[in-house]
């Protein structure tokens, strides 16, 4: 089995309309449980994490801002959630999450967050409901203590990692690779190492093409000792902010290809699930718990 992080601290405010997919962080669990993936014993709850960590990554004062509950309201505005000191909790835990999972992923080849992928989150910004970028925290984590000298991030969530790129655009043992719609939000592109912007209604044929034409050679000349895989759902077809016409088997071959190319080269992975925002919660959750079932299969 493989070690997830689940935080249970979720219910903190948020804008009218957006409870709903938030749901997902607890539901998925449960679902993970009842369909027998995941084991009660496979679930760690995650301390808040060290700021030290947090420093390594995001500026200083944008840090000790977020903890002392001091970002203004534009600042708040901007990431789009009410500012409570549970969300800090939440955030710091989620973090601390992806950089444990990481660690213990060397062991089990496989590690996940039920939450995180927060890459909006810049050095000295937040934005789109990212806060702390934990899959920066994680990765710089892993250089700065000699766990890893070159990390791959690959980040297929529907909108680019921004503030990801945007934190490693001069970290040379760090390689950020962002396959997205070009046309969806951050309306602002940072420069990834290596971008795939793809068009709007793209569907699963040219989708899974792409990246099976990108993602091996990108492994060999990277040739990471680590990834951090970004598993958004919001590339489907059903998703209120997607743009994406991909399906629910579509998005499952797309895991597939990313977890077994990692197992062949036997590069460890830890995995944050990103986005999700279909209509139907079971959507959501089905696609990805699916995540989870192809690591069962793959590691």
């Amino acid at each position: 089995m493989f070690p997830i992080a689940f935080n249970p601290i979720y219910k903190y405010p948020v804008p009218e309309g957006h409870r709903f997919p938030m749901d997902k962080y607890e539901l998925l669990p449960q679902q993970l449980l009842r369909e027998g993936v995941a084991e009660h014993s496979d679930f760690f709850d995650p301390e808040m994490v060290d700021m030290q960590a947090v420093y390594a990554v995001h500026d200083r004062d944008y840090a000790d801002r977020i903890v002392a509950g001091k970002l203004s309201k534009q600042e708040m505005r901007r990431i789009g959630f009410e500012q409570t000191p549970l969300l800090v909790e939440r955030e710091r835990r989620i973090t601390n999450g992806t950089i444990i999972g990481a660690l213990r992923a060397f062991e089990t080849g496989i590690a996940f967050n039920i939450a995180g992928g927060t890459h909006h989150a810049g050095k000295g910004f937040g934005e789109g409901f990212c806060i702390i970028n934990d899959q920066a925290v994680a990765a710089q984590y892993l250089l700065d203590h000699q766990k890893a000298k070159q990390v791959l991030i690959v980040d297929l969530d529907v909108h680019q990692g921004n503030g990801t790129a945007e934190i490693f655009a001069n970290q040379p043992h760090v390689f950020t690779f962002s396959m997205h719609a070009k046309n969806n939000y951050p309306f602002r592109k940072e420069k990834s190492d290596l971008d795939v912007p793809l068009e709007d209604r793209t569907d699963d044929a040219t989708y899974l093409r792409i990246l099976a034409d990108v993602l091996p050679g990108l492994v060999e000349q990277v040739r990471p000792d680590f990834i951090f895989y970004q598993a958004g759902v919001d590339i489907l077809q059903s998703d209120k902010l997607g743009r994406m016409s991909c399906t629910i088997q579509g998005c499952r071959r797309r895991d597939e290809m990313v977890m077994r190319l990692a197992e062949k080269h036997n590069i460890p992975v830890q995995c944050s699930m990103g986005g999700g925002y279909s209509p139907q919660l079971r959507t959501i959750l089905d696609a990805h718990a699916n995540t989870y079932k192809v690591a069962r299969q793959v590691f």
